[in-house]
């Protein structure tokens, strides 16, 4: 069946801000967002007023409403939030697509800002962030179990007792992500590089989860413009074309319910949306040419990488040991700006800035000819979504 979506729409603009530590930029989420926003459309040269569609996430603390009135925006035709936080990444851009296609938007602009936000730390929280999740505070706060790092945490033990995956494994997946945040000034890790012995070494935060494992939380916001391909192709930038998205999830399959202990405990929740994607852009894993896989914590990015197909279920610790997801020789470059460990954690949206980069030539660790590539939004948070993006018409 042909997927109405595919090459009927793109990406061309992006626009981010400087990413620190979480509460160092002096700024609010707000004043981020629209410095992301504006950049984006001076990328796209679209003017910010012609803007007509807006679409961020579930948690996002900037309110589409009333940026569009400080973008000067006269009429909006489209808004939207994606359910959740990080599993919004993919859905964003999917959303966007179905309105573009559906003629109700012309122009959408996708966001996400992020300002003070420690879950477990002294700095205030994102009060969205603390109401997400009413069962996680009823059932399992009780039991001790109250940040993101706790319960992904049993569920890489659970992957490690299935398939003998050990920790070093972990900070090989790491230490790949720091490895290309050095070439990428914009990191918040550029200039503090790590050996598999430093990750070792590292404080425990949640067991088996040390603190290189985790995601660097930080202040920042992104953006891409979405349009029409045929309006795409009169705009300054070469267009990044959508060739695929899907969303959903498979059945009990919220990791923060902690359902997911039966057959299914040990993936990161894509299964279905893997083969949703490859089946509407008609290509499979060993056509992508890079990935931008989102990772809360190191194992989930590694069983992410299982259930897209890149290796066998339980094979992506000797996966990754072995260079296969290393730039610029590898099977499949992932993460090439650093991602969510290395680069900044703006809930995956920096990721899909990578994407689009990749595929115009300008990452910091470019691989020679991207024309595809995967993007991946939260695991372990249904629903959840993904994108296969091209800079060719297929």
């Amino acid at each position: 069946m042909s997927w109405a979506l595919r090459n009927k729409v793109a990406i061309v603009g992006i626009g981010q801000t400087t990413f620190t530590k979480p509460g160092t930029s002096g700024r609010s989420a707000y004043s981020l967002a629209l410095e992301a926003v504006l950049a984006a459309c001076a990328d796209a040269d679209v003017r910010p007023p012609d803007v007509d569609g807006f679409v961020t996430y579930g948690l996002e603390t900037t309110d589409p409403y009333t940026l569009a009135e400080t973008l000067g925006v006269e009429k909006t035709t489209f808004m939207d939030r994606y359910p959740g936080g990080g599993e919004s990444l993919a859905g964003v851009v999917h959303h966007a697509a179905m309105a573009i296609h559906a003629g109700v938007v012309d122009t959408v602009v996708a966001y996400r800002s992020l300002s003070g936000r420690l879950i477990n730390g002294d700095l205030r929280t994102i009060s969205a962030e603390e109401d997400n999740g009413g069962f996680r505070r009823s059932f399992l706060s009780p039991f001790g179990v109250t940040i993101p790092a706790q319960f992904y945490a049993m569920h890489a033990r659970r992957y490690m007792i299935d398939f003998g995956a050990t920790s070093e494994q972990f900070g090989a997946y790491a230490v790949n992500q720091n490895r290309n945040a050095q070439r990428n000034p914009r990191a918040i890790h550029y200039g503090r590089p790590i050996t598999l012995a430093d990750h070792q070494s590292g404080p425990v935060v949640a067991d088996p989860y040390r603190l290189h494992d985790c995601t660097q939380e930080a202040d920042g916001a992104c953006a891409v413009v979405v349009t029409g391909a045929d309006r795409a192709k009169g705009l300054v930038r070469t267009p990044v074309y959508l060739l695929a998205a899907a969303e959903g999830s498979g059945p009990s399959n919220h990791l923060y319910t902690q359902l997911r202990h039966q057959s299914r405990f040990n993936t990161a929740g894509f299964p279905e949306i893997a083969a949703d994607l490859y089946g509407r852009a008609g290509l499979g894993p060993s056509d992508m040419d890079v990935a931008q896989i989102f990772e809360t914590f190191t194992a989930q990015g590694m069983m992410a990488l299982e259930d897209f197909g890149f290796c066998g279920r339980g094979e992506s610790g000797p996966f990754v040991e072995s260079g296969n997801v290393s730039w610029p020789h590898g099977d499949i470059p992932i993460n090439t700006a650093g991602g969510g460990l290395a680069e900044a954690y703006i809930h995956g949206f920096n990721n899909l800035v990578e994407g689009v980069r990749q595929l115009r030539g300008t990452s910091t660790s470019q691989v020679a000819g991207a024309a595809t590539c995967l993007v991946t939004a939260g695991p372990g948070a249904m629903p959840s979504s993904a994108l296969i993006l091209s800079n060719e018409l297929r």
